[in-house]
């Protein structure tokens, strides 16, 4: 049995550890959400460097034996120095453009993600090795990430600023489309209302949680043990709220696992 961090500015995250509580429940995880300096994805490239960096030692100073940066800005401006720096396995997020650009039929795929991680050296040098008849229409999500921390993913205010953000990406034409951010799959609902059900939407939180996985077998981490292990949530700002929205947006049932909450202090 393993323990492993998980880390977002928020609540984003949570997709990532929901898809891992069901592939992987048998690991203990430690989910720090970075609320008080949420989002992540309006601030400079030098301080999501710093931070991120800061949060992973702090993990790492836990015990985790690996690491999740279930944040796309994150991954997309920090992850080369945090695995620098530390010796346990670090799993990032990247927005699925690769997938996406096989799953299109048409050829055209929208791509909704922070400023910060559309900005990113990581997410234009992807971009740069993807076929050149694959069309990608980019638009940050800006203002998304507030509502959702908010717990607002299913009101009528967010529902009208995903709909202004999506208009570009309906008006291209596109039929496939990569959820860039870690907060964007709790819009899933939302965005099939705005679009119809036949755009493709395209979230990686499977597939890095099947990575999270081989990376544990290599540490010969990985356990036959059936019995579920424990989930600690720890946030910079309100760790009952945490709590109480990880009940909400989570799809896994918590209450096979031993849940506490707990206040992150200061770490420098």
């Amino acid at each position: 049995m393993s323990l492993i961090g998980v880390f977002d500015s928020g609540v984003g995250g949570l997709s990532i550890l929901d898809e891992a509580l069901r592939q992987l429940p048998q690991h203990d995880y430690i989910y720090l959400a970075d609320s008080a300096n949420a989002p992540y994805g309006e601030k400079s490239s030098d301080w999501i460097a710093a931070r991120s960096l800061v949060l992973c030692k702090y993990l790492a100073s836990q015990g985790c034996d690996a690491i999740v940066a279930a944040c796309n800005t994150a991954t997309a401006q920090a992850i080369q120095q945090i695995r620098a720096e530390l010796a346990i396995p670090i799993i990032g997020v990247e927005p699925g453009i690769k997938p996406a650009a096989m799953q299109s039929q048409n050829g055209v795929v929208g791509v909704l993600a922070t400023e910060a991680t559309l900005n990113s050296d990581k997410f234009n040098a992807l971009l740069a090795t993807l076929p050149k008849d694959c069309r990608f229409v980019k638009q940050s999500g800006a203002g998304l990430v507030p509502l959702i921390e908010a717990g607002q993913a299913d009101s009528a205010q967010t529902l009208e600023l995903l709909e202004q953000h999506l208009e570009p990406i309906l008006e291209a034409g596109a039929d496939t489309l990569v959820l860039g951010c870690t907060h964007y799959p709790f819009l899933k609902k939302a965005i099939h209302q705005l679009l119809g059900q036949h755009i493709t939407l395209v979230d990686t939180s499977h597939a890095v949680v099947k990575q999270l996985g081989r990376q544990l077998d290599s540490l010969n981490k990985s356990s036959a043990h059936q019995e579920c292990g424990s989930v600690v949530f720890i946030s910079s700002q309100d760790e009952e709220r945490l709590l109480a929205m990880a009940n909400d947006l989570l799809s896994h049932d918590l209450k096979s696992h031993r849940v506490s909450a707990v206040l992150l202090g200061q770490i420098s």
